[in-house]
């Protein structure tokens, strides 16, 4: 079936008309543009340095082609045709298509890899990285402005990559650093390039891939996942490029049917969804003695750790990926919680700027022309038109809530119309009109969040008979007419939400029995309100942070009181009333402490002690 055609509004909308005017209007317009002049053979061949910056060509391909074939944007399509051609025009016979000099290649076997702490290789190289989007994006040209030549190059590329791993019997995991991580997405890539051709070949590729990744010691892959291990403890550990490979996974069971894969893929997305977000959706670490952008080691908290936009981005698109796969309402809801905290918190409202870490506790930073996160950020709002609505045989699936229209075309009905009314997720009331051509008989399945306690469900003002349960599908079957209606409601009462950061000290006493001991323990709270996470920025316009006394009510719901919307902001604001001291005023994360280079963001509060 067709994708339907979607257009939203509200905050997401925003979020994709500044992306549109910003990063993806103005980074790269043509083969002159800094970034694809990176891949102008005479400079290729002087480049020695071990560079990544290759890889925004093929996210840029892949957001803005999405972006020009949404709002049918001429200027910008024409853009992605000019940069796809040349890229096309300087791919080399055998294929490759990178910004390495000759003898960096990753066709080139690589010197063995140094023992560091990430498993690099002897000579630092994103090869095959850059390659990996690059095929990505010219899929995504020739998907949405077919042309031989786009998906040849790409084909071209998966050709080389084949004869490099499987005929040659390089080891991929020699190629990238985390143990081999940065160089095993090809994983993805080399699934859709099967699942764009059908060609034996690329499957092949892909399985050898899985089977080196698996292979390497460290790294272990695909066993890991299927024993357990928590996310932490695969590889190095590093957030964007494990659950990358996740995707990679996800995909391949699509491809092959292997049940094993997907196993995998749900033990490990069930560890970071368990230990390893922030309250805003986004996978993090930063604290200890972990790397930057690598998972805390299980049980660690810290509210100044850090989320790499990146990592928001790949884990929007893994749920979207088993969000298709399985048709669960989980990963809808983990796409929501990512997408309107920690993704739109990290972007800054001129479409162009975007924050590389963004803390729950911590300074708005935002980061530099060449970083990664900013075409990241650019892909993953390009993700969530396509994820909003669902649509196979006679069904629609409501899978994220925001101001919008979306169009379908549905084997009952024909042409039918969705036109959604909110201004959720900063109001719990939604209203859906269902708009057929005709009289028809289909299925209109509507998410209900996991958080939504006493949801309730009406079609043309009458309660439907079914139970309404968070965190599952509504399946409405019925005759739906051109002037039906369905509303829902939400409620959104603040909560305060408690996390512990503890030191516990074990040991073995003289009798041979474990003795253990909490040495030091901090208490936090923060709040939240339907999907949204609440900030506050400087405590009293001058304090990074600050210690609050609670009363001793079950969980101190009773401080909490929505209030108005403060001026020049969206909110509504959340004001946090305590016995000592004046209220705090809180409001939604993204836009908390105000959305500026610099601005200061305080979602943990520190609790006082209590006797013990």
């Amino acid at each position: 079936m067709r994708r339907p055609r979607v257009v939203l509004h509200g905050l997401l909308g925003n979020a994709l008309g500044a992306n549109h005017a910003g990063r993806l209007g103005h980074f790269i317009t043509g083969a002159s543009s800094p970034a694809i002049a990176l891949f102008d053979p005479a400079r290729a061949a002087c480049n020695h340095e071990g560079d990544w910056y290759g890889e925004h060509a093929g996210k840029w391909l892949v957001a803005a082609s999405k972006a020009a074939a949404r709002t049918g944007d001429e200027a910008l399509a024409s853009a992605v045709r000019r940069v796809a051609d040349y890229l096309v025009s300087v791919q080399q016979p055998d294929g490759y298509l990178g910004t390495y000099a000759p003898e960096r290649r990753f066709t080139v076997p690589p010197a063995p890899p140094q023992r560091t702490w990430d498993g690099a290789p002897a000579e630092r190289t994103w090869d095959i990285w850059t390659h990996t989007y690059l095929i990505l994006g010219l899929l995504e040209v020739h998907k949405h402005f077919p042309d031989a030549k786009y998906l040849d190059a790409a084909r071209s590329i998966g050709g080389l990559c084949r004869k490099t791993f499987v005929d040659d019997g390089i080891d991929i995991t020699h190629l990238g650093n985390h143990f081999g991580m940065s160089a095993t997405v090809l994983l993805d890539a080399a699934v859709e390039l099967f699942l764009a051709t059908r060609e034996p070949s690329f499957l092949e590729l892909a399985e050898k891939v899985l089977e080196q990744a698996d292979a390497r010691p460290e790294l272990n892959l695909l066993s890991r996942a299927l024993a357990g291990v928590d996310a932490a403890d695969i590889g190095t550990g590093k957030a964007y490029q494990l659950i990358w490979n996740l995707v990679g996974l996800a995909k391949l069971y699509r491809a092959n049917g292997d049940r094993r894969l997907l196993n995998a893929v749900l033990a490990t997305w069930t560890s970071i969804r368990t230990a390893h977000l922030t309250l805003g959706g986004g996978p993090w670490g930063g604290v200890g003695l972990r790397s930057r952008e690598v998972f805390n080691p299980r049980g660690v908290f810290s509210p100044h750790g850090y989320v790499e936009t990146c990592s928001t981005f790949s884990w929007i698109q893994l749920n979207r990926v088993l969000l298709e796969i399985t048709g669960e309402a989980r990963f809808a809801e983990e796409i929501e919680v990512a997408a309107y905290n920690d993704l739109l918190g990290a972007q800054a409202p001129n479409g162009e700027d975007w924050c590389y870490y963004s803390f729950a506790n911590g300074k708005r930073v935002f980061t530099t022309y060449w970083r990664c996160c900013k075409s990241s950020g650019a892909m993953a709002l390009e993700e969530l038109p396509e994820i909003t609505y669902g649509a196979k045989d006679d069904e629609i699936t409501l899978n994220l809530y925001c101001d919008s229209e979306a169009a379908f075309e549905l084997p009952a009905a024909g042409s039918v119309r969705i036109e959604q009314r909110t201004e959720y997720p900063l109001d719990g009331d939604i209203r859906i009109g269902v708009i057929p051509p005709r009289a028809a008989r289909f299925t209109i399945r509507a998410r209900i969040p996991a958080w939504a306690t006493g949801a309730t469900v009406r079609v043309n003002g009458n309660a439907v008979a079914q139970p309404v349960e968070p965190g599952t599908y509504l399946a409405l079957d019925r005759e739906w007419n051109a002037d039906d209606e369905i509303t829902l409601h939400f409620p959104m009462p603040p909560m305060l939400r408690h996390q512990s950061s503890r030191n516990i000290q074990q040991s073995i006493a003289p009798d041979g029995a474990p003795v253990e001991q909490e040495v030091l323990r901090y208490d936090y709270v923060a709040i939240t309100r339907g999907p949204l996470v609440y900030a506050t920025g400087l405590v009293d316009d001058f304090k990074t942070e600050e210690t609050i006394r609670l009363s001793e009510t079950p969980a101190g719901h009773e401080l909490l009181d929505v209030v108005a919307v403060p001026k020049g902001h969206i909110g509504p604001a959340i004001r946090l009333n305590l016995h000592d001291r004046l209220p705090l005023t809180f409001l939604p994360y993204y836009e908390a402490g105000g959305r500026t280079d610099g601005a200061w963001r305080l979602t943990w509060i520190k609790v006082a002690p209590t006797a013990s």
